[in-house]
């Protein structure tokens, strides 16, 4: 019993001496906080989404792998009062130019998969003169294709036209709306403002609701830049 109560003893006075170190030793320095580009835009997905990268519900766009070029003119134009938002105007007003173009080249460079398409409730008629419109136009009313901007495969074309696939239909149809009533507004010739207005209330359901029916195809990537229907002061 003596032994047994010697080791006791024994083992709890090292506890103690080492409980002792410790508290005299420094703590282990905290590591350094990172500071990148990534972590900071981590706020952006509150809205658009993991990455930049919307969901299909929902009316917040996706981000990731739009032209930066056209990224950053919808960051100049949300600072600048072009295309009212208030809050994307709060956040970009102190931000300056240079790092507008460095928030644009990231989500630029984002290669992420699309999320399936919500396919809203159409009629086979709708989605008929949707598609007409989007790859043909209409000559009769001055309505060039959709296509002829924004690439054969809707996925935008360089320098600075966005995609269309992959974008919630609301977004669509809001945005389409909001060139149409003059909220958004872009460089004169504001070419989307002029055929927005050219499409009936129709046509632009037609129109987004066949867009937000279609898959987007693996490796969509904005096409090479090629000669413009129209005069277009966002897209020169």
């Amino acid at each position: 019993m003596a032994v047994m109560s010697m080791t006791l003893f024994a083992a709890l006075r090292c506890a103690g001496l080492l409980l002792l170190a410790l508290a005299g030793a420094p703590a282990p320095a905290a590591p350094a906080p990172q500071d990148t580009l990534a972590q900071r835009l981590q706020a952006c997905t509150v809205c658009h989404g993991a990455e930049g990268r919307a969901t299909p519900q929902g009316y917040h766009p996706r981000l990731a792998g739009k032209p930066a070029d056209y990224l950053y003119q919808q960051l100049l134009a949300f600072r600048d009062g072009r295309r009212p938002n208030a809050v994307m105007a709060g956040l970009m007003a102190p931000l300056s130019d240079a790092y507008l173009r460095e928030i644009a080249a990231y989500f630029a460079t984002l290669d992420l998969p699309y999320p399936p398409p919500a396919r809203p409730a159409a009629s086979p008629a709708q989605l008929r003169r949707g598609e007409q419109l989007v790859r043909q136009g209409d000559k009769a009313r001055g309505l060039p294709a959709c296509a002829a901007c924004h690439g054969a495969g809707l996925g935008g074309r360089l320098p600075g036209i966005p995609g269309l696939l992959g974008l919630p239909p609301d977004y669509l149809l809001g945005q389409l709306g909001a060139w149409r009533v003059g909220q958004r507004r872009a460089q004169d010739p504001d070419c989307m403002a002029e055929l927005a207005r050219r499409l009936s209330p129709e046509d632009v359901a037609a129109v987004t609701r066949w867009i937000a029916h279609q898959p987007v195809p693996p490796g969509l990537q904005p096409e090479a830049p090629a000669p413009l229907p129209e005069p277009c002061g966002a897209a020169p």
